[in-house]
């Protein structure tokens, strides 16, 4: 008995060390986790950098009264993605008078000389800038360049002694889940400073030609646009441009690798792009597979402009641009942003895939001009096909109805829309200009090539919409 309860002490004892020895563990696992440092020394540093941009505009406003103003009686450009400052008027229509309305933005000094980076939508039009520093000294800015397709403005003050400036990291380096700190002027709160992480990165918001924004949950409301976007080592990462006004936590801020790209042009107060001269289309699944690409990756050639820089290297329809001087062009959207950065007179070297071979173009760059889409389509039968289509062909008549500049081809009549064409993406009106890289001028023509090309897994129609040519793949096996 005596030694039966001994045994049962004894338990009850190492019981008791063992509950101790896993809390200690616990909490010591706990206190061992890193935890992110305070903020208050890197912000010390960066705030004096770091502008308030106060422009003003005189508008039409009717019975001389404003706008509903939210915060502070100033406006940014914040209705959905993206609006403007100030409402569109008549500015002669009866009932309208002319009123000053101000606004509020954000920038920051990237020399110590008084260039400031910031939106181009924060100065756009404006009558007057002012720029405030941290030290609460104002100066009058002026508008040294500006750029509307990638919403960025260089602006230039005066001051009589050296300005503290930021330093300018590289957006491409960061990751999902990254910390970042955002600095700026929301609602006329002055340095005003959130914290968050990238969010994601690459999105397209539709506010332009070249978007590849920066997602963040770090919080940015009216006032923050044109502010600095920093990382944890204290460099400019990103420059805060909208928000989703529905939605919390959604803000989204221009790449500062973009801005770099620019900056040299952007102090000439001109910016011109590189064109290439081609129209282009994403690399879907079934395209990929077409093509013999493993990945979905680059972008594919639907149309050369003539006598453009790229008819002029040799590039063709079907060419599958993989890379640009050596950078991946890992989505077809990243094309045009990658070109359009370099300038015109640029030799760049394109990595293409061309009939399932890899071969380098060189191509030199001209300016960027609006491509506007040429050509589309007797007439046949419109029996459809074991495909589900019927095409006639084109006539002048039918050209000019749907407004085209074509003058042969066969034009899709008819679409079963349970069939496979219809399923692909083909629709009534699209001239069909080539299957799986043959011409079609003719009905003939159309019908030759789909018997040959009847006993593969795809068929490849490079089509004519409108004025916008593409490519699209019907699949043939089940």
């Amino acid at each position: 008995m005596i030694f039966l309860r001994s045994c049962r002490g004894i338990m009850r004892s190492s019981l008791s060390i063992m509950i101790g020895l896993l809390v200690l563990l616990s909490v010591n696992s706990v206190t061992a986790a890193p935890l992110l440092p305070s903020l208050a020394p890197l912000v010390t540093k960066l705030t004096p950098a770091v502008v308030n941009v106060n422009t003003e505009k005189r508008v039409a406003l009717r019975g001389g009264r404003g706008f509903d103003f939210p915060g502070h009686g100033s406006r940014d450009t914040f209705e959905d993605f993206f609006g403007r400052f100030f409402g569109q008027f008549d500015r002669n229509s009866p009932g309208f008078s002319q009123q000053p309305v101000k606004s509020l933005g954000s920038g920051f000094i990237i020399s110590d000389d008084g260039y400031i980076l910031t939106n181009n939508h924060v100065v756009e039009d404006a009558d007057a800038i002012k720029v405030t520093l941290s030290d609460k000294k104002a100066y009058d800015a002026r508008v040294i360049g500006r750029d509307e397709k990638t919403d960025l403005a260089v602006l230039k003050i005066d001051a009589d002694h050296d300005l503290p400036t930021v330093k300018l990291g590289d957006s491409s380096e960061l990751e999902v889940g990254d910390w970042l700190i955002a600095i700026g002027n929301p609602f006329g709160l002055a340095r005003t400073v959130t914290a968050g992480i990238v969010s994601a990165r690459g999105r397209v918001i539709g506010s332009g030609p070249y978007d590849d924004f920066i997602q963040t949950d770090a919080s940015i409301n009216p006032g923050n646009s044109g502010g600095p976007l920093f990382n944890i080592k204290g460099e400019v990462v990103g420059i805060n441009t909208a928000i989703v006004a529905s939605g919390q936590g959604i803000g989204f801020a221009i790449p500062i690798n973009m801005a770099k790209e620019l900056l040299p042009q952007l102090k000439t107060g001109k910016v011109s792009r590189g064109r290439l001269g081609v129209h282009i289309q994403e690399v879907t699944s079934e395209l990929a597979a077409s093509f013999g690409l493993k990945e979905k990756q680059g972008a594919v050639v639907s149309e050369v402009i003539e006598d453009s820089p790229a008819a002029r290297s040799g590039l063709q329809v079907g060419d599958i641009i993989m890379a640009v001087d050596g950078d991946k062009v890992e989505e077809m959207r990243r094309l045009p942003g990658m070109v359009a950065a370099k300038k015109p007179g640029t030799k760049v070297t394109l990595d293409v895939l061309r009939m399932g071979k890899m071969l380098q173009v060189e191509v030199v760059l001209d300016d960027l001009e609006s491509d506007n889409g040429e050509e589309i389509a007797q007439s046949g039968d419109d029996r459809l096909d074991n495909l589900g289509l019927a095409v006639r062909q084109l006539t002048p008549e039918l050209a000019a109805r749907q407004r085209l500049s074509l003058e042969q081809g066969v034009i899709i009549s008819r679409l079963d829309p349970e069939g496979r064409a219809a399923d692909a993406g083909l629709k009534v009106g699209d001239v069909v200009l080539m299957v799986n890289n043959v011409a079609v001028e003719t009905v003939k023509d159309f019908k030759t090539a789909l018997k040959d090309g009847e006993k593969q897994p795809y068929m490849r129609f490079l089509v004519q919409r409108q004025q916008v040519r593409l490519f699209i793949v019907v699949k043939l096996g089940d």
